[in-house]
């Protein structure tokens, strides 16, 4: 049966998509109306709907099945959260969609919220259909700052003994097929020195010099883990990286400085460099220490992890790939027989699905070089493009 059912119409998905776009979901904001228009939208359908929450109550995660009770079957995911807007950056307001030249204009729209209404638009045809085994509809929350919501949400089908088969996570590929994609660990490190005169420094101890010493200790890293890159690397670059975000600290200049932070990053290609960076850098913090209390004994330094998300680790194997084959026959024919299959720099849930037992691959409309970006913006096209895919996978499924 598979192609025998048919893409709703662009213009249905257009109109979630403005509905969607008008939820101000800024990530570590409360998404409930998001969260409850959806839920509410699935249930009129039949769908079965759970939702987790954390511990403040004001964010949710969405899990809905549509078709029979069983293990298998397939989950389409996205976040609900979006980046912040400075709207003075922006020619229309952030949160209001404008469809303009082919395009729809506003913040999500490409990241994620255009594949989202591409699923509630089909959502309606796979309710209808005998489904041999479930479609599953996941949202989560803060995937744009810490990877806060997914976790919850995996460890409560885990419970739950809920075990779907595979996973396409709607980032903003292009429509390209995305096998493989970094990690992502964010922490922030927090140097506690002791405040003093600037005219006599070695009377005190200045948290700013010595976190500027541990940034350096860190990026002298760098050609270790280009040394350690896997050769070919299918990464550009092909090396773990990383990135120190923001610093801030101390009271003047003639002011030692008693505290700094900072937040970093890194993005590794494999799980090993992630182990090969803690060790040395506890070996510059231990330096570091020692130095800092032989003045004052209370001196720290203290790192938190805001989160360790893997890597979508490349599998030769899957059964999410192999699901995107079969939805993407036309492609895999016009490539001789070989799906064209991407590797990507940044960090999404898949790695989260693959780590809980759930193949996963990334596609979706949209691109993810104006993502993040004042006047984002999604081609109709490319939602013509995913309902059409989407449609293919009702039909791949149903009896």
């Amino acid at each position: 049966m598979a192609g025998s059912v048919v893409p709703v119409p662009v213009d249905e998905a257009l109109d979630l998509l403005d509905v969607l776009i008008a939820y101000d979901t800024v990530a570590l904001t409360p998404n409930l109306d998001l969260i409850g228009d959806v839920r509410d939208r699935l249930e009129a359908l039949g769908a079965s709907v759970v939702l987790t929450h954390d511990d403040s109550g004001t964010k949710a995660n969405l899990f809905a099945t549509i078709g029979p009770n069983i293990n298998g079957g397939v989950v389409l995911s996205g976040h609900s959260d979006v980046v912040p807007v400075d709207p003075a950056d922006w020619t229309t307001p952030p949160f209001t969609a404008d469809r303009r030249h082919g395009r729809v204009y506003g913040r999500g729209t490409a990241d994620m919220k255009g594949f989202v209404a591409c699923v509630l638009a089909m959502a309606p045809i796979y309710a209808e259909l005998d489904l041999t085994v479930p479609i599953h509809v996941a949202l989560t929350f803060d995937e744009e700052d810490g990877f806060h919501g997914a976790p919850i949400l995996l460890a409560d089908l885990v419970e739950r003994g809920v075990r779907p088969s595979a996973a396409i996570i709607g980032e903003p590929t292009g429509l390209r097929t995305v096998g493989a994609h970094k990690g992502c660990y964010e922490y922030r490190t927090m140097v506690t020195g002791m405040n003093g005169h600037s005219s006599a420094p070695a009377e005190a101890v200045s948290a700013v010099h010595h976190a500027s010493r541990w940034i350096s200790g860190l990026l002298g890293l760098a050609d270790d883990l280009a040394d350690r890159a896997p050769d070919p690397s299918p990464y550009d670059p092909p090396s773990t990286t990383f990135n120190v975000g923001t610093i801030s600290g101390g009271q003047g200049r003639c002011v030692v400085a008693d505290r700094c932070w900072f937040d970093w990053e890194m993005r590794p290609v494999q799980a090993s460099d992630a182990s090969f960076v803690k060790e040395h850098m506890a070996a510059v913090e231990a330096a570091l220490l020692d130095e800092m209390r032989a003045v004052h004994p209370e001196a720290s330094i203290r790192t938190d992890v805001v989160c360790e998300i893997d890597g979508l680790e490349w599998r030769d194997t899957s059964p999410a790939l192999d699901l995107v084959r079969v939805l993407l026959a036309d492609e895999v024919a016009a490539n001789g027989g070989t799906l064209p299959l991407d590797v990507v720099a940044y960090g999404t849930e898949a790695g989260l699905f693959q780590a809980a037992g759930i193949p996963a691959v990334l596609w979706g409309p949209g691109d993810i070089g104006v993502a993040h970006r004042p006047d984002e913006f999604v081609e109709v096209a490319d939602l013509e493009v995913c309902l059409a895919l989407l449609a293919r996978l009702g039909g791949h499924l149903a009896r």
